[in-house]
């Protein structure tokens, strides 16, 4: 594991324990096995939505992206900004922001039907 991502407990500090999983040739962040954040050749990415975007685009912030079959692909995932990283307060804001967006992108099960 990279020290980037084991640094990452630190960051995270106020807003709680997380875990990290291999993926990928990545890393996810998660906290209650729920995955808000995503690291990439040492850069942390943070889970956003349409209710949470427009705050890393006020910042100029750039979303994750991959390329699969030659298309350049886009995640809703976006560079987190550097301030986290040395205001544990400001981290937590953003890790919380992040978590949200994660909760609120969870695909609800389907009910089983009782078979008659």
């Amino acid at each position: 594991m990279s020290e980037f991502v084991t640094y990452l407990s630190e960051v995270f500090e106020h807003f709680g324990a997380i875990q990290t999983k291999r993926m990928f040739g990545g890393y996810g962040v998660y906290r209650d096995d729920l995955m808000f954040g995503l690291v990439a050749n040492d850069v942390l990415y943070l889970k956003a939505d349409a209710e949470s975007s427009g705050k890393f685009e006020e910042l100029g912030l750039l979303p994750f992206e991959y390329v699969k079959n030659g298309k350049k692909m886009n995640m809703s995932y976006f560079q987190a900004p550097g301030e986290i990283f040395d205001d544990l307060d400001e981290a937590k804001v953003w890790a919380d922001r992040a978590f949200q967006a994660a909760l609120r992108s969870k695909i609800p099960k389907k009910k089983s039907r009782k078979a008659k």
